[in-house]
This record gives structure tokens, sequence and C-alpha cells, in this order.
């Protein structure tokens, strides 16, 4: 009976996230629900993969070549102009990127400026700190657009799949330490250890956790395995696990900002009595404000919310200001009271304990 009601539970968790999806980006798993008609009346230079302007330079459009593409809200599709076998400019087009960080990302737009075709598909590019995601997907389609025109068209290895860069292969480490390790092992002084890696890695240098920006991402777009294996594993010690008995695990042990505020209560033992009364009160509020969250999304309404739950933080050269902030209190706060964030606000956490 148990499992039939995580069953029921988990079903109702992807319908709500499919309606948000199809709210927010008007997709599923990448396919569009606008009228057939809607698409033939498109302009039909974003559905070709090229076109040539008056002055002979072409536009390569990444839409289909880059459709497997994905940043952290979905694809990111550009135009590239070349002329005379030299890129003159690189346009990005519409997407579903948090605009905060994909403006940080656009930065590596004009990188690939004057350089032949040749030259800029050799180029080696850094992607923006504070934008990992948005930055690897414009690289990506950048590189697809230009093989494109180089007629050099051709299947990207595995390793260049997973773009296996040093902090994707630390973050990928550390996050399967925190899947594995603590299912078979209890020690204070390990739990430290994960806790701290969780903050730095995850959270600061990946800038990878599980929110509901992510959740209507991939729900919209679906996501390509090779470049989210860090959140995925994330995804299944949240959906997964609750099954087998592990109620919370991701919340417990891999949260990033979970992890920051059990790091600072542990700096005073003596903590702020809270009574029973006001416990109930704020655990109330959270649910509440779940509620009222949910509805607002099933309704189309204010869906920006979602940029501003607080693990935005860790990326902090993007995040707005507002969410810096009330990250800062919440830590602050977490000396005094445990882990106050994801007992009582978080709303990826009330979903993750309504569906356990």
């Amino acid at each position: 009976m148990k499992k039939l009601q995580q069953i029921i539970l988990l079903i109702t968790c992807i319908l709500i996230m499919m309606v948000g999806a199809i709210q927010k980006d008007g997709k599923i798993l990448g396919h569009s629900l606008q009228s057939r008609t809607t698409e033939e009346n498109a302009d039909t230079h974003k559905r070709a993969d090229t076109r040539t302007l008056q002055d002979g330079t072409i536009v390569i459009n990444t839409i289909t070549l880059g459709k497997d593409i994905q940043g952290y809200g979905g694809p990111v599709p550009l135009e590239i102009f070349v002329k005379d076998n030299v890129v003159t400019g690189i346009k990005a087009l519409p997407n579903s990127e948090t605009p905060d960080f994909f403006n940080r990302a656009k930065s590596l737009l004009s990188k690939w400026d004057d350089k032949t075709v040749d030259q800029a598909l050799v180029m080696k590019v850094d992607g923006v700190s504070g934008a990992t995601f948005s930055s690897r997907a414009i690289i990506q389609n950048v590189r697809a657009g230009l093989q494109y025109a180089a007629k050099k068209a051709q299947q990207p290895s595995l390793w260049e799949k997973m773009d296996m860069t040093w902090k994707y292969a630390l973050g990928l480490i550390v996050v399967l330490m925190a899947a594995i390790v603590p299912l078979f092992y209890k020690n204070r002084h390990y739990r430290l250890l994960q806790l701290s890696l969780n903050v730095v890695v995850l959270g600061l240098l990946c800038g990878t956790f599980l929110d509901w920006t992510l959740f209507i991402g991939y729900m919209a777009n679906g996501t390509n395995i090779w470049i989210s294996l860090i959140p995925i594993i994330m995804l299944i010690t949240a959906f997964i696990y609750p099954f087998f008995g592990k109620r919370q695990y991701y919340c417990t042990n891999i949260c990033p900002f979970g992890s920051l505020q059990e790091l600072a209560s542990k700096i005073n033992h003596k903590k702020w009595r809270m009574s029973q009364t006001l416990a109930k009160r704020l655990t109330r509020f959270r649910e509440l404000l779940f509620a009222g969250l949910m509805v607002m999304m099933l309704a189309g309404l204010w869906m920006e919310w979602m940029d501003y739950e607080l693990f935005a933080a860790f990326i902090w050269q993007s995040a707005p200001a507002l969410v810096i902030v009330l990250a800062i209190l919440f830590v602050l706060l977490s000396v005094f009271v445990p882990r106050p964030y994801c007992r009582f606000v978080c709303p990826t956490g009330t979903l993750f304990k309504i569906k356990d």
C-alpha cells in the first residue's frame, strides 16, 4: 500500500511538472504543443539550417543542427554569420535559459569574430564562470554550426559529448560519493568532509543542484544524458531512493544549500528553543507557500518565482542580489536554528517531502 501511494504521488509530481512545462515553454520533452498552423506561419529562416543575405553572408541556424544540445533550461540555438569563410558575428536566438545567467554567457558570442571557419573550429574557448550550462551550450552550438559551414559535420565522440572538464569530473566523483558512501558508511568525520565537498564542488564549482527551474527545463526540453550525469544522479537519489526506504536522501546528503546550513549549524551547539506551536506554524507556512506557488505555476502566473530559489546563490556571479542576500541570512540563521530554509521554506524540498 505504501509503495502504491508513493507511485501515485510520483505520477502526480510528474503531471504537475508537465503542466508547468506547458505553461512556461509550451513544450513537452522537446515537442512543441503549438498548432501546426502556428508552426507553418513561423519565420522560414528559423526553420532552415542556412540562408544567404544580399551581401553574400551565409547565416547558419543551429535550431536543427544543435537540437540535442541543452543548456540549463533547454536548447540554446544560435545564428552564425559567415562571409568569405570568415565568422563575422554570432547571435543568440530565443531560448529558455534564466536571463541573468544567459546574459553572462552571451559574452562568449564575440570570441569567434574575425576568425576563419577552420581557425574557429580549433579554438579552445572556456565557459563563463557562473553560467556553466549556458556557456557549454553556446560553445557546442558554435562547434556544430561551424562544422556544418566547413562541411565537416560528424558525430561527436563520447568524450566530447560528456565535455569532461576537470570541474565536471570532480563534480561527478563527489555526487557519486554522496549517493553511495552514506548508504554503507556512517561516520561524523566523513560526513563533515562530504558536506564540505557538496558545498565547494557541487555548489560553488559546478553550480549543480535540483530546483524547479531544472525540473521544468527537463520536462519541457528533455535532457542530454552525457552532460547531465550529475543532476541525473541527484534526481535518482531524490525520486528513486525513497522507494527503498531512503526518505529525503537528496536533501540530507547531497543538496549543497542544505549542506551549507548544516555546516553553519555546527558553529554553535546552543540552539534557540522553538516551541512546538511555532514550529507547526512555520511548517504550515511552508505548505501554504508551496500550494500557492503550485497554483501560480499551473495557472501560468509569475513563473519567474523559480529563479528565486536560494540554490541559485551558489552561482553568485549571475544570481539576483535578493537571492544572495536571503541565502546569507538563512545561513546565518542556521547557526541558531537547524536548517531553517529546508524545514520552513524550500519549495523543492517540500516536493520531495510530499512525494515521500
